[in-house]
């Protein structure tokens, strides 16, 4: 329901901006510029919650893991897994969009639009700059990237201490995650009425292009996950776990089926489970692990469509993007992307402090959350695809290496 009231604020805020723009109707004008301010309270209310949500997830997620060594093989082939195919998929989606561009109309933006294009760093400097003399000046001043390596470092400290501890300290985090994912489920039920705020008067600027703009971005979204799939999970699923891809495909339809639906890999996790195990000879201990894992930490199709959207709206705002500057743009979606939660459009939301660190203003994620829905099916999907072949190929001693479904 939030998902159709969220379209609906996007479809009236492009009608009256289209309106205004077509016609040069003063009333029409006064709506969408009067709409303005909404705007900017819901993108103030993101930009309070995200950096406290995507600490407490992260510590959360990277604590409850405990002495990383403890967790042998297993642990140390699957987080390796979820390095090794995330880079691709960010790489892959922001190749895809940066095709795309060629068809993406020239637009004229709103005077907000204007923004600062912070100064790019030395590789030496960007690094150095990764590990914070003050965290609090880092948090306060917006830093994303700082703020996700102390809270990974603090929280594989709190992983070794002992268990009565440890459990003490992620069940705080994740408490304090719960309460600010409700917060951000109140700022969502705003998000109508901020959406029509910030994309009425951006219309009544930019007029037809915008339209164009969004459907060349879905059509590049869509094909760069499909691209993904074919280039680096089928031939994971053939070559390296013998498994044909149509009867993979086959025997994880009704996890597919409940992300596709529902856009949550959460909800899918009982069924990804049952499916890994009776379908591709995963032990139940291997899935216990792997699955609710993979489901909190691995979203490849998010980071895909994070790494495009940031090529989009970067273009969008006339944001240049140097060559040097792409390594802090995977870097920061690989981070990010682990910081997904379990939210409508929280690939979105959390999208706001890369955004800010490479000079794109926050307010151009209006311009996406209205037509999340899409793609959110799309990439929840490849999510769920990605989290069953963790469960296959990470178990280094897992019967699915030696079963054959060709």
């Amino acid at each position: 329901m939030l998902n159709k009231l969220i379209a609906a604020g996007l479809l009236a805020g492009l009608v009256v901006g289209l309106l205004a723009a077509a016609t040069g109707n003063t009333a029409l004008h006064m709506i969408a510029q009067g709409s303005a301010p909404f705007g900017q309270v819901f993108i103030n209310g993101i930009r309070m919650i995200v950096i406290p949500l995507v600490v407490t997830i992260i510590f959360a997620s990277v604590a409850r893991l405990g002495d990383l060594r403890a967790l042998g093989r297993l642990g140390g082939r699957t987080l390796g897994f979820y390095a090794l195919t995330l880079i691709p998929a960010i790489l892959i989606g922001m190749c895809s969009m940066q095709l795309g561009l060629r068809f993406v109309p020239e637009l004229t933006l709103p005077e907000q639009g204007a923004v600062t294009v912070p100064q790019l760093r030395g590789l030496s400097e960007f690094f150095v700059g990764l590990l914070p003399a003050n965290i609090f000046a880092t948090a306060a001043k917006g830093a994303i990237l700082p703020l996700i390596v102390f809270t990974a470092l603090f929280a594989a400290a709190a992983g070794t201490l002992e268990k009565t501890r440890r459990e003490r300290m992620v069940q705080a985090a994740e408490d304090i995650s719960a309460a600010l994912i409700k917060l951000i489920w109140w700022i969502l039920y705003l998000a109508p009425i901020g959406v029509f705020g910030l994309i009425a008067p951006a219309t009544a600027k930019m007029g037809w292009g915008v339209i164009q703009s969004l459907s060349m971005f879905l059509i590049c979204v869509i094909l760069g996950l499909a691209v993904f799939v074919s280039l680096v999970y089928l031939p994971l699923m053939a070559l390296r776990a013998r498994i044909n891809p149509l009867k993979f495909f086959k025997g994880l339809s009704g996890a597919i089926t409940i992300a596709f639906s529902t856009t949550s890999t959460a909800t899918a996790i009982p069924v990804t489970r049952q499916e890994v195990i009776e379908n591709f000879g995963v032990s139940e201990k291997e899935a216990d692990l792997i699955v609710p894992l993979g489901a909190s930490l691995y979203r490849p199709g998010s980071a895909l469509f994070q790494a495009a959207a940031i090529v989009f709206l970067a273009h969008i705002y006339g944001v240049p993007l140097a060559i040097g500057m792409a390594g802090a743009i995977v870097l920061t979606v690989f981070l990010v992307s682990l910081t997904v939660a379990p939210v409508p459009s929280s690939g979105v939301v959390t999208m706001a402090p890369a955004l800010e660190s490479i000079g794109v203003p926050v307010a151009g994620l209006a311009l996406i959350l209205g037509v999340d829905r899409i793609p959110d099916m799309f990439r929840s999907s490849v999510n769920v695809i990605g989290q069953a072949i963790t469960a296959v190929l990470a178990p280094p001693d897992s019967e699915a290496y030696d079963r054959n479904f060709d």
